[in-house]
């Protein structure tokens, strides 16, 4: 990755911390989607206390579950303003969480126990060799990735999409986002149009990874679709799922 390219992408999160918050599904205030993930994590993660390594971590939500069920949690981002509202939370619910500034390719020093990361893979210009760098970094873990099949499913999803806009715009509906992602970015990105999940697993394989185990993740599906309105829940709901292996 050129320093450009990884200036703008730290740029724009930059920005976006201000506002990433404000959705409930970024920021896992809603109880129930909370019960949801620490559901997730408990069946994903090996037994506590172990070295949980968090990739993107962002404002924190994954490292704080993960630290209430009793892990060592290291978060990583690349951008600091991320990091300041995840280390503002940790501070406020007595977690201690060890926060690490810098790219997803360069993962601080191990080892750990089981490396994570929600919604990452597919902002990456080399998911393998990110992937790579997460496995030397954890010789002897697992691996989990919660991912989704973001482009959607289906030869409706364009005219899905463009009747959820429709609506939104109707309702003047905040966006999740302060601005679209750059497209001069996204052109660099492998996954970011995925229409499955198979591409995420072949790069986990690719990057030497053992063992590629798939979950579809009904539970958080649902909830996510259910706080929207109808027909916004189904017009925008996405297949999501984990991916896990072992080093």
């Amino acid at each position: 990755m050129t320093d450009e390219l990884r200036d703008d992408i730290r740029s724009w999160w930059d920005d976006d911390a201000v506002q990433y918050d404000r959705s409930a599904g970024h920021a896992l205030t809603d109880p129930v989607e909370a019960a949801a993930w620490r559901t997730v994590l408990a069946r994903a993660l090996p037994a506590p206390p172990a070295k949980v390594l968090d990739i993107g971590a962002g404002t924190g939500s994954l490292s704080l579950l993960a630290a209430e069920l009793g892990h060592e949690v290291t978060a990583l981002d690349l951008s600091e303003r991320m990091l300041a509202a995840a280390r503002r939370k940790a501070e406020e619910r007595g977690f201690e969480i060890a926060f690490v500034v810098g790219p997803a390719e360069e993962p601080p020093g191990g080892p750990f126990d089981a490396v994570i990361e929600r919604h990452v893979v597919w902002t990456l210009p080399d998911p393998v060799g990110a992937l790579r760098a997460w496995r030397a970094a954890a010789p002897s873990a697992r691996l989990v990735l919660f991912e989704g099949s973001w482009a959607g499913q289906g030869a409706f999803t364009a005219v899905k999409d463009r009747a959820a806009t429709a609506i939104r715009r109707f309702r003047r509906d905040q966006d999740h986002h302060h601005a679209h992602y750059p497209q001069h970015v996204v052109a660099r990105l492998p996954l970011a149009g995925s229409t499955s999940s198979a591409p995420f697993v072949q790069a986990v394989a690719a990057a030497g990874w053992r063992s590629v185990r798939i979950e579809r993740l009904a539970d958080i599906e649902w909830i996510r679709s259910s706080r929207e309105p109808w027909p916004l829940g189904w017009l925008q709901r996405r297949p999501q799922y984990a991916i896990s292996a072992d080093a």
